[in-house]
Protein backbone atom coordinates (compact mmCIF):
# COMPACT_ATOMS: atom_id res chain seq x y z
CA UNK A 1 0.00 0.00 0.00
CA UNK A 2 1.49 3.55 -1.52
CA UNK A 3 0.11 6.61 -1.05
CA UNK A 4 1.14 10.16 -0.16
CA UNK A 5 -1.06 12.51 2.09
CA UNK A 6 0.60 16.23 0.93
CA UNK A 7 1.35 18.83 2.74
CA UNK A 8 -1.16 21.46 3.52
CA UNK A 9 -3.85 19.00 2.60
CA UNK A 10 -6.99 16.92 3.91
CA UNK A 11 -6.37 13.38 2.84
CA UNK A 12 -9.45 11.10 3.58
CA UNK A 13 -8.37 7.32 4.27
CA UNK A 14 -11.91 5.40 4.07
CA UNK A 15 -12.45 1.48 2.73
CA UNK A 16 -14.88 -1.48 4.44
CA UNK A 17 -14.08 -2.53 8.31
CA UNK A 18 -10.39 -5.22 7.62
CA UNK A 19 -9.60 -3.11 4.79
CA UNK A 20 -6.19 -2.09 7.04
CA UNK A 21 -7.09 1.76 7.48
CA UNK A 22 -6.41 1.72 11.35
CA UNK A 23 -3.48 -1.60 10.82
CA UNK A 24 -1.71 1.10 7.68
CA UNK A 25 -1.66 4.11 10.54
CA UNK A 26 -0.75 1.63 13.60
CA UNK A 27 2.51 0.70 11.20
CA UNK A 28 3.14 3.88 10.31
CA UNK A 29 3.64 4.79 14.39
CA UNK A 30 5.47 1.77 14.82
CA UNK A 31 2.54 -0.22 17.10
CA UNK A 32 2.33 -2.71 14.37
CA UNK A 33 4.96 -4.31 12.13
CA UNK A 34 4.50 -4.89 8.77
CA UNK A 35 5.52 -8.16 7.13
CA UNK A 36 7.00 -6.09 4.35
CA UNK A 37 8.23 -2.76 3.31
CA UNK A 38 9.23 0.20 5.70
CA UNK A 39 6.99 3.02 7.00
CA UNK A 40 8.61 6.52 7.35
CA UNK A 41 8.40 9.75 9.02
CA UNK A 42 10.33 12.34 7.62
CA UNK A 43 12.59 9.65 6.49
CA UNK A 44 13.17 7.85 9.50
CA UNK A 45 11.62 5.37 11.61
CA UNK A 46 9.10 6.25 13.92
CA UNK A 47 10.46 4.45 17.17
CA UNK A 48 14.05 6.47 15.92
CA UNK A 49 12.59 9.77 16.18
CA UNK A 50 13.62 11.27 19.67
CA UNK A 51 10.69 13.58 20.35
CA UNK A 52 8.25 12.00 17.65
CA UNK A 53 4.91 14.60 18.61
CA UNK A 54 6.98 16.80 17.65
CA UNK A 55 7.06 15.37 13.73
CA UNK A 56 3.53 13.24 14.10
CA UNK A 57 0.27 13.80 16.33
CA UNK A 58 -2.48 10.63 16.01
CA UNK A 59 -5.33 9.80 17.67
CA UNK A 60 -5.34 6.26 17.45
CA UNK A 61 -7.91 5.41 20.28
CA UNK A 62 -9.48 7.76 22.39
CA UNK A 63 -9.91 5.85 25.54
CA UNK A 64 -6.12 4.91 25.94
CA UNK A 65 -5.87 7.23 29.23
CA UNK A 66 -5.52 6.66 32.52
CA UNK A 67 -9.27 7.39 34.09
CA UNK A 68 -7.57 8.55 37.20
CA UNK A 69 -5.84 11.52 36.01
CA UNK A 70 -7.05 14.46 35.03
CA UNK A 71 -7.24 15.35 31.23
CA UNK A 72 -4.44 18.02 31.78
CA UNK A 73 -2.39 15.65 33.69
CA UNK A 74 -2.84 13.15 30.78
CA UNK A 75 -1.55 16.03 28.91
CA UNK A 76 1.13 16.70 31.03
CA UNK A 77 2.67 13.47 31.42
CA UNK A 78 2.89 13.28 27.43
CA UNK A 79 4.30 16.93 27.74
CA UNK A 80 7.14 16.25 29.78
CA UNK A 81 7.89 12.80 28.00
CA UNK A 82 8.82 15.14 24.68
CA UNK A 83 10.76 17.68 26.83
CA UNK A 84 7.48 20.60 25.96
CA UNK A 85 6.80 23.44 28.07
CA UNK A 86 3.70 22.98 30.43
CA UNK A 87 2.71 26.29 28.85
CA UNK A 88 2.11 23.87 25.95
CA UNK A 89 -0.88 22.26 28.11
CA UNK A 90 -2.86 24.85 28.10
CA UNK A 91 -2.73 26.06 25.05
CA UNK A 92 -3.95 22.70 23.30
CA UNK A 93 -6.79 22.34 25.95
CA UNK A 94 -7.89 25.48 24.59
CA UNK A 95 -7.40 24.73 21.23
CA UNK A 96 -9.57 22.06 21.68
CA UNK A 97 -12.21 23.64 23.40
CA UNK A 98 -12.37 21.41 26.75
CA UNK A 99 -11.61 24.30 28.86
CA UNK A 100 -12.64 23.00 32.78
CA UNK A 101 -13.32 19.89 31.61
CA UNK A 102 -9.81 19.43 31.38
CA UNK A 103 -9.11 19.32 35.57
CA UNK A 104 -11.73 16.58 35.83
CA UNK A 105 -10.99 12.89 35.82
CA UNK A 106 -10.66 11.60 32.27
CA UNK A 107 -12.58 8.47 33.00
CA UNK A 108 -15.81 10.75 33.88
CA UNK A 109 -15.35 12.09 30.28
CA UNK A 110 -17.91 11.49 27.26
CA UNK A 111 -16.58 9.75 24.16
CA UNK A 112 -16.42 13.43 22.57
CA UNK A 113 -14.84 14.82 25.30
CA UNK A 114 -12.17 12.04 25.05
CA UNK A 115 -11.74 12.61 21.32
CA UNK A 116 -11.36 16.27 21.92
CA UNK A 117 -8.52 15.20 24.59
CA UNK A 118 -7.16 12.91 22.05
CA UNK A 119 -6.67 15.84 19.44
CA UNK A 120 -5.26 18.23 22.05
CA UNK A 121 -2.32 15.36 22.75
CA UNK A 122 -1.92 15.08 18.80
CA UNK A 123 -1.40 18.95 19.08
CA UNK A 124 1.23 18.84 21.58
CA UNK A 125 4.20 19.03 19.62
CA UNK A 126 2.87 21.27 16.99
CA UNK A 127 3.96 18.56 14.59
CA UNK A 128 3.58 18.85 10.61
CA UNK A 129 1.64 15.16 10.01
CA UNK A 130 -1.37 14.54 11.64
CA UNK A 131 -3.37 10.96 11.47
CA UNK A 132 -6.38 10.62 13.29
CA UNK A 133 -8.25 7.62 12.71
CA UNK A 134 -12.54 8.37 13.02
CA UNK A 135 -11.91 11.78 14.91
CA UNK A 136 -15.32 12.51 13.95
CA UNK A 137 -16.43 9.55 16.91
CA UNK A 138 -18.47 10.24 19.86
CA UNK A 139 -18.84 14.25 18.48
CA UNK A 140 -22.25 15.80 18.67
CA UNK A 141 -23.40 18.27 15.67
CA UNK A 142 -21.11 21.32 17.03
CA UNK A 143 -18.16 19.21 17.59
CA UNK A 144 -18.77 17.89 14.32
CA UNK A 145 -18.50 20.97 12.56
CA UNK A 146 -15.91 22.29 14.96
CA UNK A 147 -13.50 19.47 13.88
CA UNK A 148 -14.16 20.03 10.61
CA UNK A 149 -12.94 23.88 10.61
CA UNK A 150 -10.33 23.15 13.17
CA UNK A 151 -8.79 20.11 10.42
CA UNK A 152 -9.30 22.35 7.47
CA UNK A 153 -7.51 25.24 8.76
CA UNK A 154 -4.49 22.80 10.08
CA UNK A 155 -3.78 21.71 6.66
CA UNK A 156 -4.53 25.73 5.50
CA UNK A 157 -1.41 26.12 7.84
CA UNK A 158 1.08 23.97 5.22
CA UNK A 159 0.10 20.45 7.47
CA UNK A 160 -0.43 17.14 6.31
CA UNK A 161 -3.71 15.66 7.71
CA UNK A 162 -4.56 12.18 6.82
CA UNK A 163 -8.08 11.40 8.40
CA UNK A 164 -9.62 8.00 8.73
CA UNK A 165 -13.46 7.98 9.01
CA UNK A 166 -16.36 5.99 7.99
CA UNK A 167 -18.42 9.52 7.44
CA UNK A 168 -18.53 9.99 3.79
CA UNK A 169 -20.39 13.12 3.89
CA UNK A 170 -18.18 14.86 6.03
CA UNK A 171 -15.02 13.68 4.12
CA UNK A 172 -16.75 14.93 0.91
CA UNK A 173 -16.88 18.60 2.04
CA UNK A 174 -13.53 19.02 4.07
CA UNK A 175 -11.33 16.28 2.51
CA UNK A 176 -8.90 17.39 -0.57
CA UNK A 177 -7.94 14.34 -1.56
CA UNK A 178 -9.33 10.80 -0.75
CA UNK A 179 -7.77 7.41 -0.68
CA UNK A 180 -9.96 4.16 -1.18
CA UNK A 181 -8.66 0.55 0.07
CA UNK A 182 -9.99 -2.71 0.35
CA UNK A 183 -8.25 -5.90 1.69
CA UNK A 184 -5.04 -3.80 1.90
CA UNK A 185 -4.51 -2.64 -1.38
CA UNK A 186 -5.33 1.10 -2.65
CA UNK A 187 -8.25 1.21 -5.03
CA UNK A 188 -8.26 4.52 -5.52
CA UNK A 189 -6.25 7.87 -5.01
CA UNK A 190 -7.44 11.26 -6.47
CA UNK A 191 -8.54 14.31 -5.76
CA UNK A 192 -12.25 14.22 -4.17
CA UNK A 193 -13.57 16.49 -7.44
CA UNK A 194 -11.84 14.11 -9.61
CA UNK A 195 -13.04 11.05 -8.10
CA UNK A 196 -16.40 12.34 -8.07
CA UNK A 197 -16.48 13.90 -11.62
CA UNK A 198 -14.99 10.22 -13.00
CA UNK A 199 -17.95 7.83 -11.73
CA UNK A 200 -21.47 7.88 -13.28
CA UNK A 201 -24.52 8.74 -11.10
CA UNK A 202 -24.80 12.73 -12.58
CA UNK A 203 -27.78 13.79 -14.39
CA UNK A 204 -31.37 15.40 -13.75
CA UNK A 205 -34.04 13.07 -12.53
CA UNK A 206 -37.72 14.08 -13.77
CA UNK A 207 -41.02 13.40 -12.33
CA UNK A 208 -43.78 12.92 -14.83
CA UNK A 209 -47.39 12.01 -15.23
CA UNK A 210 -46.12 11.00 -18.53
CA UNK A 211 -42.85 9.62 -18.90
CA UNK A 212 -42.63 7.74 -21.98
CA UNK A 213 -43.52 11.24 -23.27
CA UNK A 214 -41.15 12.79 -21.60
CA UNK A 215 -38.23 10.69 -22.24
CA UNK A 216 -38.96 10.35 -25.57
CA UNK A 217 -38.66 14.55 -25.95
CA UNK A 218 -35.58 14.45 -24.08
CA UNK A 219 -34.02 11.89 -26.57
CA UNK A 220 -35.10 13.90 -29.46
CA UNK A 221 -32.96 17.05 -27.93
CA UNK A 222 -29.89 15.16 -27.88
CA UNK A 223 -30.25 13.90 -24.56
CA UNK A 224 -29.87 10.23 -23.19
CA UNK A 225 -32.96 9.16 -21.01
CA UNK A 226 -34.42 6.28 -19.35
CA UNK A 227 -37.44 6.04 -17.19
CA UNK A 228 -36.96 4.48 -13.79
CA UNK A 229 -40.48 3.72 -12.93
CA UNK A 230 -43.10 5.52 -10.96
CA UNK A 231 -43.05 8.51 -13.17
CA UNK A 232 -39.53 9.23 -12.48
CA UNK A 233 -36.75 9.78 -15.90
CA UNK A 234 -33.56 10.00 -15.56
CA UNK A 235 -31.63 12.11 -18.23
CA UNK A 236 -28.03 12.72 -18.49
CA UNK A 237 -25.82 14.70 -21.08
CA UNK A 238 -28.41 17.87 -20.68
CA UNK A 239 -28.21 20.07 -17.41
CA UNK A 240 -31.67 20.65 -15.87
CA UNK A 241 -32.03 24.22 -17.66
CA UNK A 242 -32.04 22.55 -21.11
CA UNK A 243 -34.23 19.70 -19.41
CA UNK A 244 -36.76 22.11 -18.32
CA UNK A 245 -36.41 23.92 -21.46
CA UNK A 246 -37.60 20.64 -23.82
CA UNK A 247 -40.50 19.51 -21.60
CA UNK A 248 -41.80 22.88 -21.47
CA UNK A 249 -41.31 23.71 -25.41
CA UNK A 250 -42.86 20.47 -25.89
CA UNK A 251 -45.73 20.65 -23.81
CA UNK A 252 -44.90 18.14 -21.89
CA UNK A 253 -46.55 18.60 -18.09
CA UNK A 254 -43.71 17.76 -15.10
CA UNK A 255 -43.96 18.26 -11.58
CA UNK A 256 -40.09 18.31 -10.42
CA UNK A 257 -36.57 18.51 -12.25
CA UNK A 258 -34.01 17.48 -9.63
CA UNK A 259 -30.06 17.80 -10.55
CA UNK A 260 -27.96 15.10 -9.10
CA UNK A 261 -24.60 14.39 -8.87
CA UNK A 262 -22.50 11.16 -7.64
CA UNK A 263 -21.52 11.19 -3.85
CA UNK A 264 -18.45 10.38 -2.04
CA UNK A 265 -20.51 7.57 -0.30
CA UNK A 266 -21.97 6.10 -4.04
CA UNK A 267 -18.36 6.44 -5.25
CA UNK A 268 -17.32 4.67 -2.14
CA UNK A 269 -20.20 1.68 -2.39
CA UNK A 270 -19.01 1.52 -6.07
CA UNK A 271 -15.08 1.18 -5.51
CA UNK A 272 -15.35 -1.52 -2.62
CA UNK A 273 -18.24 -3.58 -3.61
CA UNK A 274 -16.41 -6.97 -3.83
CA UNK A 275 -14.18 -5.65 -1.28
CA UNK A 276 -16.02 -5.57 1.87
CA UNK A 277 -15.05 -8.62 4.41
CA UNK A 278 -18.47 -8.37 5.83
CA UNK A 279 -22.11 -8.30 4.23
CA UNK A 280 -25.75 -8.30 5.45
CA UNK A 281 -28.58 -8.91 3.59
CA UNK A 282 -31.86 -6.34 3.48
CA UNK A 283 -34.97 -7.67 3.51
CA UNK A 284 -35.08 -7.53 -0.56
CA UNK A 285 -32.35 -10.11 -0.33
CA UNK A 286 -29.70 -7.18 -1.49
CA UNK A 287 -26.47 -7.50 0.78
CA UNK A 288 -25.28 -4.25 2.13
Amino acid sequence: MTFTAGAGTVTGFVGPNGAGKSTTIRVVLGLDRPDEGTALVGGREYRRLRYPLRHVGALVDASALQPGRTGRNHLLWLAHSQALPAGRVDTVVDLVGLGGAARRRAGGYSLGMRQRLGIAAAMLGDPPVLMLDEPFNGLDPEGIIWIRGFLRSLAAEGRAVLVSSHLMGELEGMADRVVVVGRGRVLADAATGELLAGVPGAGVLVRTPAPAEAADVLRRGGASAQMTGNGEVRATGAESRRVVELLSRAGVAFSEVVAQRATLESVYLQLTNREADFRARTDDGAER
